[in-house]
């Protein structure tokens, strides 16, 4: 059995754990990636096999709420969002907590204003070497509480493994975001790195491996996003993949493939392995585990998705992509954007926006099926909350635990 973390109840819920729990019992192996079924009569929901909060996150919740109760009497900062949920980042700064830096990395509280005996804590992503030595210069052991998702740390391995090996480190990742931030800072002490956000930008590279463009233009269409150290010329001869723990698995493993075709048609296949690094797979097991989880929903079919996590977390806008393309999706951050049974609030992806939409249940429909999933920063509460909402729609809200318990009786462990 997996390790149990110290997460506050108020985290928790009734319906989705009890759905988790069947679930867990009845696949210790977790090969079967139908969804759980609530069939509440008009209205019936699809929940994807896995989701919501991972190892890392129960972690890193673990260590900030200890940092709190460990230290009443000190100053507490996080260095940054604790993890991509606005709810939970809310909760801790409602119990004093401090945010020293935004997502972007925007200044919240200054450095200066920080003192020795002050606790920060390191959130889920990491942080980078730089802001460790700053922390450290100020007389601040941020190794304390330090929140890094154990997968993080293990990217963070690699990329010096990559390096010990001679090879630069290719990092598929979002460049902006804490997490790339932080991997980007930790590959550099050891290897050449540079950061590549899609296949669009893979294939660029590529055309960089094979020679097909001039070396003058690689720091312009890279711009920002390689080391200070990286010279073209040397540097793109022997290569590895590596990536943000929260990409689709699908395209990193493009992205690795296209690259090593490229230097396969370059260096010819006796010398490929020479100069293209075998990597696993990167992504942590929870993004893995709830994308492949989406493929159940999807053949699982439903008239429409709703997908519930924090709007600026990678991991969820992932979930966002496969499903859309299946089947109408709406991303929210919790119930309170479901305004009514016409009206929802929800994130475009495309456009990046918070927009409203009407007639988002299709009427006359019965049952209505309506997937759900979360991303793995999202508090099984809030999906509760979620269902809650969309049965009293229906008139059906007082049903729910009475489904759950119908459907553990129907399909026992």
């Amino acid at each position: 059995m997996g390790r149990k973390f110290d997460i506050p109840l108020f985290y928790r819920s009734s319906v989705i754990s009890g759905v988790k729990n069947w679930r867990r019992s009845g696949d210790h192996r977790k090969q079967d990636l139908s969804p759980s079924v609530l069939d509440l009569g008009p209205v019936k929901f699809k929940i994807a096999r896995h989701f919501g909060f991972c190892f890392g996150v129960e972690n890193a919740i673990e260590i900030a709420y200890r940092a709190v109760q460990e230290n009443p009497t000190k100053r507490v900062f996080l260095l940054s969002e604790m993890i991509h949920n606005p709810h939970v980042n809310n909760d801790l700064l409602a119990r004093g907590v401090r945010f020293i830096l935004a997502p972007d990395g925007k200044q919240l509280t200054p450095f200066e204003d920080l003192k020795p005996d002050d606790i920060v804590i390191v959130p889920a992503f990491g942080t980078t070497v730089e802001l460790f030595e700053k922390l450290a210069a100020l007389g601040i052991d941020a190794r304390r509480y330090d929140a890094t998702c154990p997968f993080v740390e293990r990217v963070w391995k690699r990329s010096s493994q990559l390096g010990e090996r001679g090879y630069t480190v290719i990092i598929h990742g979002k460049h902006a975001h804490e997490e790339t931030r932080a991997t980007f800072s930790h590959a550099r002490l050891s290897a050449p790195s540079l950061v590549i956000r899609d296949i669009e930008e893979a294939k660029l590279l590529a055309r960089y491996l094979r020679g097909e463009v001039p070396l003058s233009g690689f720091k312009n269409d890279f711009a920002g996003r390689y080391s200070p150290e990286f010279d073209a010329a040397l540097h793109l001869q022997r290569i590895g993949v590596v990536n943000q723990t929260t990409m689709l698995a699908g395209e990193t493993q493009s992205i690795s493939a296209l690259l090593r075709e490229a230097m396969l048609a370059r260096f010819g296949a006796s010398e490929i392995d020479e100069h293209f690094a075998d990597t696993r797979d990167t992504l942590c097991y929870a993004t893995s585990e709830n994308q492949d989880a989406i493929r159940g929903l999807i053949e699982a079919g439903g008239d429409l998705a709703i997908v519930v996590g924090g709007y600026n977390s990678s991991n969820t806008s992932h979930l966002v992509e496969l499903l859309e393309q299946h089947v109408p999706t709406y991303y929210i951050k919790d119930a309170d954007e479901i305004l009514d049974a016409r009206t929802i609030r929800h994130l475009e992806l495309a456009k990046h926006e918070v927009v409203t939409s009407t007639d988002w249940l299709p009427p006359g429909k019965a049952p209505l099926e309506i997937l759900i999933t979360a991303g793995a920063s999202c508090p099984d509460a809030l999906v509760d909350q979620v269902l809650t909402r969309i049965a009293c729609f229906f008139s059906c809200q007082d049903q729910i635990e009475q489904a759950l318990q119908s459907c553990v009786s129907a399909n026992p462990a």
